[in-house]
């Protein structure tokens, strides 16, 4: 059995009604499961964790694409997260029995439904890339919604797919597959943007810091507080807790504390095994000894010999 995970992103966070109908295009669908939703109102923005079957599972992505088209109007759609279409960012991921060749295919072919049943524009990013400067998803969506009228006139930012000319209310889109991402916040003890501006541009890979962390800062109005917000595009190369620990540091220079931190979406257990091992300082421990894992090991093999 193939499986293949995508956590889409949707430029809507404040309206529970409108993501509950994205959600919805993903109930009840057979061979599709929804693992996890989450809603953010100060980014505006949605995160829809799906896995399933190759083609069920392009067919729900396409709805909820479909349906964001439908309900969001990007003219009227402000908040903290970058962003430039009302689905903003589809990743395809190989989880099991399905390789990386496979996802970019099928990033293609889902792109290239929503370019041409919905009008909507679509690149492809990472690993599905067509050209160098497309494979980091920061430098497509560079210019954001209002951006991209002028922007798309530029030969060198040519729709993988769809039409030439920015879709008035949806934007555009990004699909592409890559590896697990995780979408990890830090939580900073100060109102101070720019405070957060600076231990962004500490950590992440294009100002100096770590090869697999983009980084932002944002403002927690309602909370009165800024924020680091981070995509670790490898934790394997990049792990959490060192991450972590360099933003501790750098808040400290400042004489601020974190306050806390937030994980968007799923998340691999190996990644948070990791922080474990970490702070805990285990020694000769690993994902064997999860005992749930264990358990599900054992139910597998039980399944496999029936």
């Amino acid at each position: 059995m193939k499986i293949i995970e995508s956590a889409s992103n949707f430029s809507e966070g404040r309206r529970e009604e409108v993501v509950r109908e994205i959600v919805a295009q993903a109930e009840n669908v057979k061979g599709v499961w929804i693992l996890d939703w989450s809603m953010d109102s100060d980014h505006n923005r949605s995160v829809v964790t799906l896995v399933g079957s190759p083609e069920p599972l392009l067919n729900v992505l396409f709805n909820m694409t479909k349906k964001a088209a439908e309900l969001i109007d990007l003219r009227n759609h402000k908040g903290e997260h970058p962003r430039m279409g009302a689905a903003d960012v589809i990743p395809l991921v190989p989880v099991m029995g399905s390789e990386m060749s496979e996802c970019i295919e099928l990033s293609k072919d889902l792109a290239k439904r929503i370019g041409e049943e919905l009008k909507i524009p679509v690149f492809l990013y990472e690993k599905s890339a067509t050209a160098p400067h497309r494979e980091n998803l920061s430098e497509i969506r560079k210019g954001e919604f209002e951006g991209f009228f002028e922007k798309i006139k530029d030969p060198m930012w040519k729709p993988d797919f769809g039409p030439d000319q920015v879709h008035p209310t949806a934007g555009v889109t990004a699909v592409g597959a890559r590896e697990y991402l995780i979408a990890f916040n830090v939580n900073l003890g100060t109102d101070k943007v720019e405070i957060a501006e600076r231990i962004a541009k500490a950590v992440r890979h294009i100002s100096g810091g770590y090869r697999y962390v983009k980084a932002i800062a944002v403002e927690l109005k309602d909370k009165n507080l800024v924020q680091v917000s981070m995509n670790m595009t490898n934790y394997k190369k990049s792990p959490l807790f060192r991450v972590f620990e360099t933003i501790k540091r750098e808040a400290q220079r400042y004489g601020v504390s974190v306050i806390g931190t937030e994980i968007i979406g799923m998340v691999p257990m190996q990644a948070m095994l990791e922080v474990a091992q970490y702070y805990l300082q285990l020694d000769d421990f690993g994902i064997n000894r999860i005992i749930e894992n264990r358990v599900m090991d054992i139910l597998a093999k039980e399944g496999a010999d029936r």
